[in-house]
C-alpha cells in the first residue's frame, strides 16, 4: 500500500482554497501522469487550517466545508478514482447540545465521503482551547482499504491522541488511551493527523512518542503534521514514518516547507524495502538555533502573506534586537521588501547610527534617517505648561520612544507595510518597554526570545555553521550579517546620556535564568530563592513582572517558539495580587 504524507500549509478559514491545496498535494504524487498513492493523508483540520478558533461557530464556514468535501470527491471521481483522501474536518453533531462539533477526519473517495475518525483527547492548555468547540469521542477509529488484493486495516488518531506516554511528556490529559484501545484491533499501520506547533526540542519528542506507539501496536506509525505560520503559531511539518523498534524514521519530510512524499507499506513492514528518507533541515538538532531561525522566518513570511502584506518596516537602532529582526525580515520577505527607519535623538551615539547603516547595507535593505530632536522639543514645549514643569525622567524617556512609534506607524500606514516590533521576551517580562512606543507594531518577531537567546542566535548567524542556511534563505553565504560592532555592544536603549540596560536590570546572564524559572516553571518567590537566585533580584523582578501584565496584554501578536509564550496561552489577570 502506498501512503502519501501531505504536509500542507493551509490558510485558516479558506476551506475551498485548502481543498485545492489538498488536491494539489495528490497531484504531486503523480509519476508519468498517474497518481502513485493509494491514500493521501493530510493534517488535523486540514480543510480549516489550525487553529480556526471561533470561525468554527460560523454557519457559513460549515456550509463551505460541505462544498469543499464535495469538490474533492468530484475531482477524484473525474480524475483519480483509485485514490482516497484522509481530510481533517469539523463534524456537526446531530443534536443541539454544546459543543456541537467533533474534531474529525473524513475519508474521501470517488464514490463519496464519510466521517471515519473523531478526536478523543482534546487539549485545553497553553494555546489550545478545543473543549470550547469540540466534543470528545470515546471510541477508537479504524478503516479498511482494499489495495492489491489485501484489506489494509489502518488505525486513526488525531494529534493529542498520540500524546499518552507519561514517561516522555509533562502533561498527559485525563481521558482514554487511544493507543491502548487499538492494541487488539490488529492494524497494519497507525495514522496520526496532527497540527503540532513548533517549539524547541519538539521534533525529538514527537519521534519518541511515535516510536513508543509503534512498539505497543507492532506496526508503523505514519505521522503527518501541518506546516506554516498561522497568527502566533508556527508549524514545522517534519512529518515522518516510524517503524517498531527503530529510532530513525523510515521516511522523513523536511521541516518548514510544503512537501508530499509517498511511503510504501509492506506486509510485514520491512525497513530495507521502505523509501529512503529525504533530508530534513536540522533533523538531528531540532533544539538548535537553525531550527529556531527557520521557525521565525516562516512565522514572519506566513503572517505577512496571509494578512496581505508584501512589505515590512522596522525601526533600526544599531542594537542587537532590531538587527536580528532585520535579518529575519530580509530572509522571510526578501531584502527589497524591507525598509528600515533610523530615528536618532540627541542621545544616540554616532556608532549606533553607523552600525545600523552598515547592517542595512550588508542585508541589502533600504534605510532612511529621520532625526527626532525637533519633535522632542515640540512635545516639551507643549507639555511644560500642562505639567507645570519640563518632562523629565521616565516621562521624557518614554516620549522619545512614543515619537519613534508614531513615526513608524505613520510610515507603515502610508506605505501599506507591516510594522515589525523589535522587543524581546526579557523586556516584555519586566515591562522594559513603552506602550504606544517601541511596542507599536503588527507583529512582535522576537517577543518569545530571551535576550540571551537573541545573542546566541546572532552569534550563530555570523558563524560558518549558518552558511548553508543563510544561502538557502537568500542571505549572503559568508561574512558577517550582524557584525562584531553590534554583537559586542553593551545593550542600551540610548534614552539618556550613557544609559545602559544594566542600569535598570540585572545582567541578562542573571536575569534570563530567573525569568525562565518564573515564567516557564511558574516558580514562586520562595522557590526561586531556593533554586539559587539572589533574594534581592527575586523581589525586584517579581514586582516588575507583576506590574507589566497590563503592557503584555496590549502587545502585538508575537511568534511563539517556546513552551510558554506571552500570547493566547498566557492568561494572568491584570488586577490581581
Amino acid at each position: 500500500m502506498r501512503i502519501a504524507l501531505a504536509q500542507i500549509n493551509p490558510v485558516v478559514g479558506d476551506l475551498l482554497g485548502n481543498a485545492d491545496r489538498i488536491h494539489s498535494a495528490l497531484d504531486a504524487t503523480k509519476v508519468d501522469g498517474k497518481t502513485s498513492a493509494d491514500l493521501l493523508v493530510t493534517p488535523e483540520l486540514s480543510l480549516w487550517g489550525y487553529p480556526p478558533r471561533d470561525l468554527l461557530f460560523s454557519t457559513a464556514h460549515l456550509e463551505q466545508q460541505q462544498q469543499a468535501l464535495d469538490r474533492l470527491q468530484q475531482r477524484l471521481d473525474a480524475e483519480q478514482q483509485d485514490a482516497a483522501l484522509l481530510v481533517g474536518m469539523a463534524e456537526v453533531a446531530s443534536d443541539q447540545q454544546h459543543p456541537r462539533l467533533y474534531n474529525a477526519m473524513a475519508l474521501v473517495q470517488a464514490s463519496g465521503w464519510n466521517v471515519v475518525a473523531r478526536k478523543q483527547l482534546l487539549p485545553s492548555y497553553d494555546v489550545f482551547d478545543e473543549t470550547r468547540y469540540f466534543r470528545a469521542s470515546c471510541s477508537p477509529s479504524t478503516i479498511s482499504l482494499r489495495v492489491n488484493n489485501h484489506d489494509w486495516r489502518l488505525g486513526l488518531t488525531i494529534c493529542e491522541d498520540l500524546w499518552v506516554d507519561q514517561e516522555l511528556q509533562k502533561r498527559r490529559l485525563v481521558g482514554p488511551d487511544p493507543i491502548a484501545a487499538l492494541m487488539h484491533e490488529r492494524i497494519d499501520a497507525l495514522i496520526n493527523c496532527s497540527a503540532s506547533p513548533f517549539s524547541r526540542g519538539k521534533v525529538t519528542l514527537r519521534r519518541k512518542l511515535a516510536s513508543r506507539a509503534a512498539g505497543r501496536l507492532q506496526c508503523p506509525v505514519v505521522y503527518v503534521n501541518q506546516v506554516g505560520g498561522n497568527d502566533e503559531l508556527i508549524f514545522d511539518g517534519a512529518s515522518f514514518v516510524m517503524a517498531p523498534g527503530e529510532s530513525t524514521p523510515q521516511l522523513q519530510l523536511p521541516d518548514f516547507c510544503v512537501s508530499t512524499a509517498v511511503w510504501t507499506a509492506q506486509l510485514p513492514a520491512s525497513p530495507s524495502e521502505q523509501n529512503p528518507h529525504p533530508h530534513q533541515h536540522g533533523q538531528d538538532q531540532d533544539a538548535g538555533l537553525e531550527a529556531l531561525f527557520r521557525a521565525l522566518v516562516t512565522g514572519v513570511e506566513d503572517y505577512a502573506t496571509k494578512c496581505g502584506f508584501k512589505k515590512a518596516l522596522l525601526g533600526l537602532s544599531g542594537g542587537i534586537d532590531s538587527a536580528l529582526v532585520a535579518v529575519i525580515a530580509a530572509a522571510a520577505l526578501g531584502p527589497e521588501q524591507v525598509q528600515t527607519l533610523l530615528m536618532p535623538s540627541p542621545w544616540s551615539s554616532s556608532g549606533s547610527i553607523e552600525d545600523a547603516l552598515a547592517l542595512a547595507t550588508r542585508l541589502g535593505i533600504s534605510s532612511r534617517i529621520v532625526p527626532i530632536q525637533t519633535l522632542m522639543d515640540g512635545f516639551e514645549a507643549t507639555l511644560t505648561p500642562a505639567l507645570d514643569a519640563e518632562p523629565s525622567g521616565i516621562t521624557a524617556e518614554n516620549l522619545q520612544s512614543r515619537i519613534r512609534g508614531t513615526l513608524l506607524m505613520a510610515m507603515a500606514n502610508q506605505q501599506g507595510q507591516l510594522l515589525l516590533s523589535t522587543g524581546n521576551k526579557s523586556e516584555l517580562a519586566v515591562g522594559y518597554c513603552t506602550l504606544y512606543g517601541d511596542m507599536n507594531g503588527g507583529l512582535a518577531v522576537i517577543g518569545d526570545l530571551y535576550k540571551s537567546t537573541v545573542f546566541a542566535l546572532c552569534h550563530w548567524l555570523d558563524s560558518p555553521d549558518a552558511g548553508a542556511c543563510r544561502s538557502e534563505l537568500g542571505l549572503a553565504f559568508d561574512g558577517p550579517l550582524i557584525d562584531r560592532a553590534i554583537l559586542e555592544k553593551p545593550p542600551s536603549a540610548e534614552l539618556r546620556p550613557d544609559q545602559k540596560d544594566s542600569d535598570a536590570l540585572p545582567d541578562y546572564g542573571v536575569l534570563d535564568p530567573l525569568l525562565v524559572d518564573l515564567i516557564e516553571h511558574r516558580m514562586s518567590g520562595v522557590q526561586l530563592i531556593n533554586a539559587g537566585h539572589d533574594p534581592d533580584d527575586v523581589t525586584r523582578i517579581e514586582r516588575l513582572f507583576r506590574r507589566a501584565e497590563f503592557k503584555r496584554r496590549q502587545a502585538p501578536p508575537l511568534l511563539k517558539v517556546s513552551n510558554q509564550a506571552f500570547g493566547s496561552g498566557w492568561r494572568l489577570p491584570i488586577a490581581a495580587i
